[in-house]
C-alpha cells in the first residue's frame, strides 16, 4: 500500500525547508531506511529516511525548493500502483506552491509535454538543452542584460527568470533613451548619474573585453545567510541600539585558567573549563543583579526573565549560529562549560534543536571574539533581546597599583551594545561595571 512522506516539522519556530538533495527519485526502488532527501531548516540540516520497501512513484518537489513543513514529498509504494486518490489529494497543495513560483510558467502547447503531471504517466519535470527559457530571454531583452556571463540556477544550468531578475537588482534603472541606445549599441551600464539614481545615455560603456569580461563570481546567497542577513539588518532598522566598551582586569582569570589545566592534567575535574566559560559564568552572576538587561523589548512593554537563558554565538562552516543554554544560572562552572561544548558541537555538525537558535529562546547573548585577536567590535542585538555582550581579546594596559607603582596588567576588553530603548545608559554602563566586576573577582568551584 503506497504511503506519503511529509517535510518533518523540525521544531515548533520551523515552518519550511530547503530541499539540499534528492537522493531516490521518480521510479527509484527504496529500501526501507534508505535516505530519501536531505533537508535544511535555516540553522541546521537534516536527512529523511524511507518508511518502508518500495519503489518512489512521485516526487513533488525540485532540489533547491522551499517546502512548507508537513507538505507532501514524496509517495512510496509497488510499481504500478494506483496512487490517482493520493495524488488527487496533492495537487491543490501543489498548485498553490507553483502560483507562488514565479519560475513554474504557465502550461502552453509547447511545454505541456514536458511539464510533469498528475495522470501517473512517468514523465520528467521539464528540462531544455537551451541555456535560457523563454521568459528569462524576453525580459533579457526588454531590459537589455547581456546573459553571456549570467550563472543560470535552472536544471542543468539553464538560465531562467530569476536569474535575470538578479542582475536587474543589482543594475541601476535605465531611462527610455539610454534602454534604447543600449540595445541597438550592445552597450551596458554600471552607475546611474540621473534622478534617483537612473543610468543615462551618457552612463553607458561599451561592452568589455572578454578578457576581463568574467573577472568576477555572482554568488547566491545560502538560505542561512540571507536569514541572517535579514535579522541582523531589522535588528539595527528596529532598535536604538549604542555600545559602551570598558576593560576588565584578567589576572584573577588567568590564574584560574591555571590552576584548571592543572587540575585536568592530576584528573581531577571533568571539563576544560575556559576564559570564555569564565566571562559568561560572571555574565550570569551580573544578570541576576541587573534583571533588565536579563530582558526582551516587546514595544509597549518589557519582558523580565527570572532565569538566565544564554545565548553563545558560535561560528560555523554554514556561518554564525546562537544557541541557548536554557536556565544556565542553575548550572555551576562545570555544567555551563559542558553545556557550552555539547551545543557548540550540535551546531558544527548540524544536529541541533532549531528552537533553541531562535532569538526568542535567549534572555541575552555573548559574542567571543577574543580568540580572533579582536580588540574592539560592536555585536548586533539579536532582537527581541535587550542587549549582548562583546568579549574582545586581552591585551596589556598601565595601571595605578598603588603607592605611585604603574605596572602593565592584561586587561580583557568587554563591548556592550543595549537597545536604549530598554536601558538608559547609566544602567547600561552600571551593569556592563558589573562584569567587570565578577570577571576581576570571580571564584568558582570544580
Amino acid at each position: 500500500m503506497a504511503v506519503i512522506v511529509i517535510m518533518p516539522k523540525q521544531g515548533q519556530s520551523v515552518e519550511s525547508c530547503i530541499i539540499g538533495s534528492i537522493n531516490k527519485k521518480k521510479g527509484d526502488k527504496v529500501k526501507k531506511g534508505d535516505v530519501l532527501f536531505s533537508y535544511e531548516t535555516d540553522k541546521a540540516s537534516f536527512e529523511e529516511e524511507s518508511p518502508a520497501d518500495g519503489v518512489v512513484l512521485e516526487c513533488f518537489y525540485e532540489e533547491g525548493d522551499e517546502v512548507p513543513v508537513l507538505d507532501n514529498m514524496m509517495i512510496i509504494g509497488e510499481s504500478g500502483e494506483d496512487i490517482s486518490g493520493l495524488l488527487k489529494e496533492s495537487q491543490e497543495p501543489r498548485t498553490e506552491n507553483q502560483e507562488e513560483n514565479p519560475e513554474v510558467p504557465p502550461a502552453t502547447a509547447e511545454t505541456e509535454t514536458a511539464t510533469r503531471t498528475l495522470e501517473g504517466k512517468d514523465e520528467r519535470p521539464f528540462v531544455s538543452t537551451d541555456a535560457i527559457s523563454p521568459r528569462a530571454k524576453n525580459l533579457a531583452t526588454k531590459e537589455v542584460v547581456d546573459t553571456s556571463g549570467i550563472s543560470g540556477s535552472g536544471p542543468q544550468g539553464r538560465i531562467i527568470e530569476r536569474d535575470v531578475k538578479a542582475v536587474l537588482g543589482n543594475r541601476p534603472k535605465m531611462t527610455p533613451l539610454a534602454k534604447k541606445i543600449a540595445s541597438e549599441e550592445n552597450l551596458q551600464v554600471e552607475t546611474g548619474s540621473g534622478l534617483a539614481g537612473r543610468a543615462k545615455s551618457t552612463d553607458l560603456l561599451a561592452s568589455s573585453n572578454a578578457v576581463y569580461a568574467n573577472d568576477y563570481e555572482d554568488k547566491k546567497l545560502s538560505n542561512m545567510r540571507k536569514l541572517i542577513a535579514k535579522a541582523m539588518h531589522a535588528s539595527l532598522q528596529n532598535s536604538a541600539q549604542l555600545t559602551h566598551h570598558l576593560g576588565a582586569d584578567a589576572r584573577r582569570m588567568l590564574e584560574l585558567r591555571k590552576q584548571v589545566k592543572a587540575a585536568n592534567e592530576r584528573g581531577k575535574l571533568s571539563a576544560n573549563i575556559t576564559l570564555n566559560d569564565m566571562v559568561c559564568f560572571a555574565v550570569i552572576k551580573a544578570l541576576k543583579k541587573f534583571p533588565n538587561a536579563n530582558s526582551h523589548f516587546l514595544g509597549e512593554s518589557m519582558r523580565l526573565f527570572n532565569k538566565v537563558h544564554l545565548g553563545l554565538a558560535v561560528d560555523t562552516e554554514r556561518g554564525l549560529m546562537v544557541p541557548v543554554v536554557k536556565n544556565a544560572d542553575d548550572l555551576s562552572i562545570t555544567g555551563l562549560s559542558n553545556q557550552f561544548k555539547e551545543i557548540a558541537n550540535a551546531c558544527k555538525t548540524g544536529s541541533v534543536n532549531p528552537d533553541i537558535l531562535s532569538a526568542e529562546a535567549g534572555s541575552f547573548t555573548v559574542s567571543n571574539l577574543g580568540n580572533y585577536g579582536v580588540e574592539m567590535f560592536t555585536p548586533v542585538i539579536n532582537l527581541p533581546q535587550s542587549a549582548i555582550l562583546g568579549v574582545n581579546t586581552i591585551v596589556p594596559r598601565p595601571k595605578d597599583l598603588g603607592d605611585g607603582v604603574y605596572a602593565f596588567v592584561p586587561y580583557i576588553g568587554l563591548s556592550l551594545t543595549y537597545d536604549h530603548r530598554a536601558l538608559d545608559g547609566g544602567e547600561a554602563t552600571r551593569f556592563l561595571k558589573q562584569i567587570a566586576i565578577e570577571i576581576e573577582n570571580l571564584e568558582i568551584e570544580y
